[in-house]
């Protein structure tokens, strides 16, 4: 069973595997984001990150596209930027959540929307969808994140040619650097990231919430300390109630059920 709310054009949805999917509903601007939106992004992803029982987000946009990133008519006609006081710009980029996000992109991710992907955990793509940040095109830059992670997931020379030209790039294109998780038919992305977030939240809840905060955080540890503070985060869930669990599932082959403690 799930359960579905809208506030300011984003739309949450909870299914029974503990998987929420927020979608951006504004197809008439191409799902850019206005204040509000991102203010309802950021609160919503504070309601999952303190839900027990929601254990991985996908994010996705309605009518075809993911999102066109900054909604140009409200910035011109009042100065508005979508930048929400918590998360940021989108409300997530600059704080994306605890919990696995996974990105599901039909159509275009371009300048704000590959941003918003790139914060993301995992991007699942349609095979026609686009990715770019042309805002050098437009005498700007990419200030909500582009520039700071895309030289981290392809190579620095790739995403130099990317960021100072402007050009799209392809889903293809952008599977073979590593960049896309997964490849869909077109107006089935959010189909195979469904897949993909529940094969994640089938596991148990504490380990794949540990194993993401590592993965993020040891890119800033010194060598010699990086062991020490892995066991800080890891150790807790050695000694889970869900460790004990999984063990137990293992000997008698049957499926875990995890308490998330």
């Amino acid at each position: 069973m799930s359960t579905t709310e809208t506030v300011a054009s984003l739309t949450v949805e909870r299914l029974a595997s503990g998987v929420a999917v927020l979608t951006i509903n504004r197809p008439e601007a191409r799902n850019a984001v206005d204040l509000a939106t991102a203010r309802a992004i950021s609160g919503a992803l504070d309601t999952l990150d303190d839900d027990p029982n929601c254990r991985v987000i996908v994010l996705t946009g309605a009518g075809g596209h993911f999102s066109a990133g900054m909604d140009l008519k409200a910035f011109r006609a009042t100065g508005e930027r979508p930048v929400d006081d918590k998360r940021g710009p989108f409300g997530l980029v600059r704080k994306p959540p605890n919990t696995p996000l996974v990105a599901a992109v039909e159509g275009a991710a371009m300048g704000g929307g590959f941003e918003i992907a790139l914060s993301c955990d995992l991007i699942v793509a349609a095979e026609d969808a686009v990715f770019g940040l042309p805002e050098v095109q437009r005498g700007l830059t990419a200030a909500g994140g582009g520039l700071l992670r895309l030289p981290s997931r392809i190579p620095y020379h790739l995403a130099m040619e990317a960021a100072l030209t402007g050009r799209r790039l392809t889903a293809g294109w952008c599977a073979e650097q590593g960049l896309v998780n997964r490849i869909a038919p077109s107006g089935r992305a959010l189909d195979t990231a469904l897949d993909l977030a529940e094969e994640i939240s089938g596991n148990g809840p504490l380990a794949v919430q540990a194993t993401k905060k590592v993965i993020i955080e040891s890119g800033n540890w010194a060598t010699d300390e990086a062991f020490e503070r892995q066991e800080a985060i890891v150790d807790p869930v050695r000694h889970s109630a869900d460790a004990r669990e999984g063990a137990a599932a293992f000997a008698e082959k049957r499926r875990s059920v995890w308490t998330g403690s």
